[in-house]
């Protein structure tokens, strides 16, 4: 059985935390932030969780773990 191989953009986007949780950045974080207010430009700090619907898709472009 070869080795599979993991999605690199995957691996930049999506972090795997101890317990096995995945978690996401919120898009949209870049540029025209200024304006923004205060407290929106905070929440762009988070990590969210992942939804379900996502997580077995992610777990084929991230086999290992990473």
């Amino acid at each position: 059985m070869p080795k599979l191989k993991t999605h690199k953009g995957a691996q930049c986007r999506f972090h795997i935390t101890g317990g096995g949780k995945l978690m996401r950045a919120k898009g949209g974080k870049s540029h025209l932030r200024r304006k923004k207010p205060q407290r929106v430009r905070r929440q762009y700090d988070e990590m969210l969780p992942v939804s379900q619907a996502d997580k077995r898709r992610l777990r084929r472009l991230l086999p290992y773990g990473v």
